[in-house]
């Protein structure tokens, strides 16, 4: 059973999401040690103005109480986990055309097929295709046309 206060950790999780939007970061991440086997690991991603924690408290631990009102909107469920999650194998900026103005290269309900550019990451000057990774249906883009993506950052989710 855990000795720290569950009411800390939330209190510590929001101060966070709250740095984060206060100083227009993208993202946070710290290990919070309590004792040899008992620690927090805390993740807080920004992304299209939705906060999401990806949280791994031990075992024992009891669920986080809502946050109050007047707090940003924390989601513990991470897309990146997502068994159909294409996630960025770079650092760069995503697009999702060719081109301004130009049609999408996908949008969410098509359909692809394995193989078919679905977006562009800009990295170094150097336009890198995409692909899908399986055929499937595109289920939600989580990235803006243009933005900034980070290593492993989930873009879509293709089931």
């Amino acid at each position: 059973m855990s000795k720290h206060s569950t009411d800390a950790d939330v209190a510590f999780i929001q101060a966070l999401a709250e740095i984060l939007n206060t100083n227009e970061l993208t993202e946070i991440s710290v290990k919070r040690d309590y004792a040899e086997d008992d620690s927090l690991d805390v993740r807080v991603v920004k992304q299209a103005n939705v906060v999401q924690v990806a949280a791994a408290a031990p075992v024992a631990a009891p669920s986080a109480p809502a946050a109050p009102a007047g707090v940003p909107a924390v989601a513990i469920d991470d897309p990146a986990q997502h068994p159909g999650a294409l996630t960025s194998p770079m650092v760069g900026t995503a697009y999702l055309a060719a081109e301004p103005g130009a049609t999408p290269f996908a949008t969410v309900g098509a359909q692809v097929s394995e193989g078919q550019t679905v977006l562009i990451i800009e990295a170094m000057k150097t336009m890198n295709h995409i692909p899908a990774p399986r055929a499937g249906t595109i289920k939600r883009i989580l990235v803006e046309d243009g933005s900034a993506v980070e290593f492993g950052a989930p873009l879509m989710i293709i089931e």
